[in-house]
């Protein structure tokens, strides 16, 4: 195992340069004169040039890449042309919110999910199996900023039960901090429960008449026992799978969700960059973003091979 996570952690560093570039030619992506658009309408060309020089983009591409480079391997993304604040302090100032956003949208969507998958095999062709599979149906095709409305309309202007907007840090109240989340984390993760619930019921149906399975039945073991000890683990890969590539979706739905209930994370944060052609902060946050995702799939490769040796076995 620990070879095999070697091997995975020595793919990143190719994977982590071009990602790099990627993100760095985002700069060179932008229309127009970044510097003169700094400058002003009114800048003079010695004032344009001034800028350019502050902003090293009088050097190659080469350079400004190295350099550029050089200041993300020590943690620094450089300064926000709007706020002339670092872009580190930036970021790490709204990360919680968004991390917290996800993990609720992860929680919701792993619990929910197992557990209506499982519901729903063990009751397969009947109409309990038939009602959520129609669920899980309407909440892959439902816009996550669509049913965002919808829940503050419903759980929030009508019934009062959750606030619809705002944010509260975990240090001010477990509670409090999770009233805030529960509508925009169901909002966000509802595509989540619905795919996790469909992966989990076929993974669920492909191993519970299995003769391994039927034999644990019929020495009198309990079907929790069951569950829990042999369907548990083979359904487990699937999960992983979805959870894999369904948090790269939940990354990017924190842009909107975040927008809708007025919680000031990464997403709000990446909106108000773009508007403000502000590129080291756009640059930071996608480079940041793009990484957090390319782990998030390490993670779960380095799951599959705890849980299935034939794995490892193939990168020995």
């Amino acid at each position: 195992m620990l070879w095999y996570t070697c091997k995975r952690l020595l793919m990143l560093v190719p994977v982590a340069i071009l990602v790099s570039i990627a993100t760095f030619a985002l700069l060179l992506a932008v229309p127009g004169d970044p510097a003169a658009e700094i400058a002003g309408p009114n800048a003079t060309e010695a004032q344009i040039a001034l800028v350019r020089e502050r902003l090293g983009l009088d050097q190659s591409i080469l350079q400004q890449y190295l350099s550029w480079l050089g200041g993300v391997v020590q943690g620094d993304f450089g300064t926000s042309l709007s706020s002339v604040r670092p872009v580190t302090e930036m970021v790490v100032e709204r990360l919680p919110v968004t991390l917290s956003l996800a993990f609720v949208a992860l929680l919701l969507g792993t619990v929910f999910g197992v557990l209506l998958g499982t519901i729903a095999a063990f009751h397969k062709g009947r109409l309990l199996d038939r009602f959520l599979t129609i669920f899980a149906s309407l909440g892959i095709a439902t816009p996550n900023y669509w049913l965002g409305l919808l829940l503050i309309l419903a759980f929030s202007l009508t019934l009062g039960w959750f606030p619809s907007a705002q944010y509260v840090p975990i240090e001010e109240g477990v509670m409090e901090w999770g009233r805030h989340l529960v509508l925009p984390g169901l909002a966000l993760g509802a595509a989540f429960v619905a795919e996790t619930t469909r992966q989990v019921r076929s993974a669920v149906l492909e191993v519970k008449d299995l003769p391994y399975i039927t034999t644990a039945k019929a020495q009198g073991m309990l079907p929790r026992a069951v569950i829990g000890k042999y369907i548990a683990k083979n359904a487990a890969v699937p999960v992983l799978t979805v959870i894999g590539l369904q948090f790269t979706r939940i990354l990017s739905g924190t842009v909107l969700i975040e927008q809708i209930f007025g919680l000031p994370g990464i997403g709000t944060l990446m909106i108000s960059a773009v508007l403000g052609r502000d590129m080291p902060v756009v640059q930071g946050v996608m480079f940041g973003a793009v990484m957090v995702a390319v782990l998030m799939n390490l993670l779960v490769d380095l799951s599959y091979a705890a849980l299935n040796p034939k794995v490892r076995t193939q990168w020995s």
